[in-house]
């Protein structure tokens, strides 16, 4: 429990700029997407899925950002289409996406929340296990092309890319809010 309470107390996302190889292989990639699976799911609808981008197909990953984004912005320089392609740069990512629907019982909310339970779980998985993590949308998860590119259907959206691999360096952590400014107790 002591180090459970320990872990949670100090993450932290890791940017993708400071993530380097080694990433997760296989077998440590199974665990992690088998841990981020066991999260709330009313009605085990398993509103969402997961998409691994590693190696080649990371890469060629990068390569249709880079062409959504020159498509977008025909007068984008060199330089800046290559800044939109390293944005895929962790050796590891994997996409969280939502498959929440309207459903009789079950709203789309909690199939959305349930999604986001899926990417926490992941980046605390990976931080146990050694690895760093980031947690990031960016424009491409709402570019149509993008997604058709990477297999989504129109009812699909991403809830996350997670970005994993070995820090290469921990940025000083952040701020984080005072209870007293978040907490309030009802009927007191």
């Amino acid at each position: 429990m002591t180090d459970t309470l320990s872990l949670l107390k100090l993450r932290r996302s890791v940017p993708p700029q400071f993530l380097t190889a080694p990433g997760p292989d296989a077998d440590q990639l199974d665990a992690l997407l088998t841990i981020a699976a066991r999260v709330p799911d009313h009605g085990k609808l398993v509103p969402w899925r997961f998409i691994v981008f590693s190696g080649e197909g990371r890469a060629k990953a990068a390569g249709v950002v880079a062409q959504a984004f020159a498509k977008r912005h025909p007068d984008a320089r060199p330089e800046q289409i290559e800044f939109e392609r390293n944005r895929l740069q962790a050796p590891v990512i994997v996409a969280v996406i939502s498959r929440a629907a309207p459903h009789v019982k079950i709203p789309e909310w909690e199939q959305e929340l349930s999604a986001g339970a899926v990417c926490m779980n992941l980046l605390i998985a990976a931080q146990a296990m050694g690895f760093g993590g980031s947690w990031l949308t960016n424009w491409f998860s709402f570019d149509r092309d993008v997604l058709d590119a990477f297999g989504l259907s129109g009812s699909e959206r991403v809830a996350g890319f997670i970005h994993l691999g070995t820090p290469s360096s921990v940025p000083p952590d952040r701020d984080r809010p005072v209870l007293a400014d978040i907490v309030t107790t009802y009927g007191a």
